[in-house]
């Protein structure tokens, strides 16, 4: 009789803790303009976007995830072991059959250039009426503008800040009922950040004029280099540098004319493995800005003061983070 009221006890205990797991559920909340309804803890999500992709694998849900897509480059080395159980459906945009295929109870995406009212892969309209949520990432949505002159990528009129991450990790943390995790992680993150920003506080070469190319259509033509209210334009912000782009235009198209006048003393470049367009390849952009008439003639250039991060690094995520680090360990290289 006494192992049967323990073990009824233990049943009960156990249906007690799964209700309060599930007590938030059905949750709703309003992600770019739009109300996202998610009934219980998803357990098949793909993730449409590298920086969606890491922050899945970072907040432990590895095992929840059945595909990936839209690819820069490789995961941090602490995320490639639980990175390498997920299938990459793509290594730039998977086609929605592709999406579909893998029977997914939720999508994350991080642009909604994938993921939006002319979605690459998908509405959310399109998945909403297959019973698939998908919640895309508030750093494309909050204080941006997508317009027809600014090649996809949109413009700000509010300058992006890992506040916007820290609402994403809370917001798929309380989605996936992971909490806990993203409280974690937050607070990490923004060690980090405070870490970085002491670093260079005690650099005595401000203020410097910076300027991010992140790639071309055509190596000769004009370059995409960040705006100032965009990921970099904050990382610019943290370190005390002073982006020489004043586009409210997150990655806007600039003839190296024009850099030239401005003539940064820091160029920061990306290296990515995609191959999309010639700039994408680290290697050639540094042998434009040697060879060419005019930017071999920029004082970053004379100097030698070029940065090179990864590619992710400059995009609004997590990873930005990473840059903050990479880039004020470098100016602090003579």
């Amino acid at each position: 009789m006494i192992r049967r009221l323990i073990f009824a006890g233990a049943i009960a205990l156990t249906l007690s803790g799964a209700a309060q797991a599930a007590a938030h559920y059905p949750l709703t909340l309003n992600n770019c303009g739009r109300a996202v309804t998610v009934a219980a803890p998803p357990q098949r999500a793909v993730s449409l976007g590298q920086a969606s992709t890491e922050l899945l694998l970072a907040l432990g849900l590895g095992p929840r995830m059945v595909g990936s897509g839209v690819w820069f480059g490789a995961l941090p080395a602490e995320l490639q072991a639980s990175g390498a159980q997920v299938p990459r459906l793509a290594d730039n945009a998977p086609s929605l059959e592709k999406v579909l295929s893998t029977r997914p109870d939720m999508v994350v995406a991080q642009y909604t250039y994938h993921i939006g009212p002319t979605g690459e892969v998908a509405t959310p309209q399109q998945l909403g009426t297959l019973g698939i949520p998908a919640y895309v990432s508030p750093a494309d949505c909050d204080g941006k503008a997508v317009t027809a002159t600014s090649n996809a990528d949109g413009s700000r009129d509010q300058l992006f800040s890992m506040d916007l991450v820290y609402k994403e990790i809370k917001e798929l943390a309380s989605i996936f009922d992971v909490e806990p995790a993203g409280e974690r992680l937050t607070a990490r993150l923004r060690q980090r950040v405070a870490d970085a920003q002491a670093s260079a506080a005690r650099q005595q070469h401000r203020p410097l004029s910076v300027l991010y190319w992140f790639s071309s259509s055509r190596l000769a033509g004009d370059p995409w280099v960040a705006g100032r209210h965009s990921a970099p334009g904050y990382i610019a912000q943290v370190l005390g540098l002073r982006n020489v782009v004043d586009s409210d235009e997150e990655w806007p198209a600039v003839s190296w004319e024009t850099i030239a006048a401005r003539d940064p003393d820091v160029i920061v470049l990306t290296r990515m493995q995609r191959r999309l367009y010639p700039a994408d390849d680290v290697e050639r952009k540094l042998a434009f800005l040697r060879s060419d008439p005019v930017t071999r003639q920029l004082k970053a250039v004379r100097n030698n003061r070029l940065i090179i991060v990864d590619a992710q690094t400059l995009n609004p995520s997590m990873a930005v983070v990473d840059a903050i680090e990479q880039i004020s360990a470098g100016l602090a290289t003579p």
